[in-house]
């Protein structure tokens, strides 16, 4: 299959890049290579004669109708998003643009191509999303999301993705595009930009920097390996049924204070020689004050596509988040070069 990926030089979507390559999928990776995004992520893959690469923006008509007419995809993985809460609080117009107005151009891309060649009953507009449009979830244990939840967006971040799936779904029931939709939980693993938490964690405590954990840090996240997701994604493209949402969740419920306790405990074992003053990574945790909006809980319930498209899981929390540590342990050189560029480490998302 030749899948038209957006997105594929970030992290969800360079993990999709790879597995595709793997088995056998030609790719035509479509990225603007804004600041979280980074080819390193895919070098391991660059030289294959599957592999394609244009430099575009989502948000250029034009640019995506060529590209559409020049590869003529099979289906498209529709990653490309600004995705991080923070830097949505402080800039939510670049999250309008590009998860919203983005989406809109892609939609129109593809139903243009679709048309054009004669609405091909095996075309695929995969779109990739995430579980924080529905909201936050109470403490109770038995309530998780599920592809019924109604939405509840929290964040200007969330609203704007929210927004992308009603508009994928209505490009399915008024046009007939031939639509597939997934929602996931938090991702972690290797080549995660490090503005986001578990990145954050393992690099300020190797600099001997604070750690900040947000409130109380008892917000719930159920984590999922990015190359976990990366199989579901592949699996829904290939087999989901069209017009279909799939949940796609790790079974990982971890409240946030955890996740930064076991990071320092695995970093004791793993990078014993610690910064001058540092005895224990520990030390390093400082509570600082709150993101505004924050969700309490995630959780999603993936029995769907495990039922249907028969995946789940390999990676456990404990098994991913060691594999991660070792990974950024293993990698200082892609730390350093992609922290050279606009993000430097400042804390994101306070209102002023």
């Amino acid at each position: 299959m030749k899948i038209l990926a957006t997105g594929g030089a970030g992290f969800i979507g360079s993990a999709v890049v790879r597995l595709a390559i793997a088995r056998g999928h030609s790719i035509v990776n479509v990225d603007a290579l804004t600041y979280a995004a980074c080819l390193e992520n895919v070098a391991s893959v660059s030289k294959s004669s599957e592999y394609f690469f244009e430099q575009a923006d989502i948000r250029d008509r034009n640019a995506l109708d060529t590209i559409f007419e020049k590869y003529q995809p099979d289906a498209v993985m529709h990653l490309a998003a600004e995705s991080h809460v923070d830097r949505s609080i402080d800039g939510p117009a670049d999250f309008i643009e590009t998860n919203v107005n983005g989406t809109f151009n892609m939609l129109e891309a593809a139903r243009s191509y679709w048309q054009a060649h004669g609405k091909p009953e095996t075309f695929r507009f995969h779109h990739i999303s995430t579980d924080e449009v529905f909201g936050s979830l109470p403490s109770d244990a038995s309530v998780q999301f599920t592809e019924e939840t109604p939405y509840d967006p929290r964040s200007p971040y969330s609203a704007s993705k929210a927004s992308s799936d009603h508009l994928v779904r209505a490009w399915y029931k008024t046009y007939g595009l031939p639509v597939v939709l997934t929602n996931c939980s938090n991702n972690y693993g290797p080549y995660h930009f490090p503005e986001k938490l578990i990145p954050v964690i393992i690099l300020n405590a190797l600099e001997a920097k604070n750690i900040p954990v947000y409130g109380d840090g008892k917000q719930i996240r159920d984590w999922l390996y990015v190359e976990d997701h990366a199989e579901a994604l592949l699996k829904t493209v290939l087999n989901g049924k069209i017009g279909e949402t799939y949940n796609i969740g790790g079974h990982n419920e971890i409240q946030n204070i955890d996740v930064v306790k076991t990071i320092c405990r695995i970093l004791e074992k793993t990078a014993p020689v610690k910064p001058k003053g540092i005895k224990m990574y520990e030390q390093l945790i400082t509570h600082v004050e709150d993101r505004s909006g924050h969700d309490i809980r995630y959780a999603i319930d993936a029995s769907k596509i495990y039922n249907e498209l028969n995946w789940k899981p390999k990676e456990t929390f404990e098994t991913g988040i060691e594999k991660t540590v070792m990974w950024y342990l293993n990698n200082n050189e892609w730390c350093k070069r992609v922290k050279d560029g606009k993000y430097k480490g400042e804390r994101l998302g306070l209102l002023k």
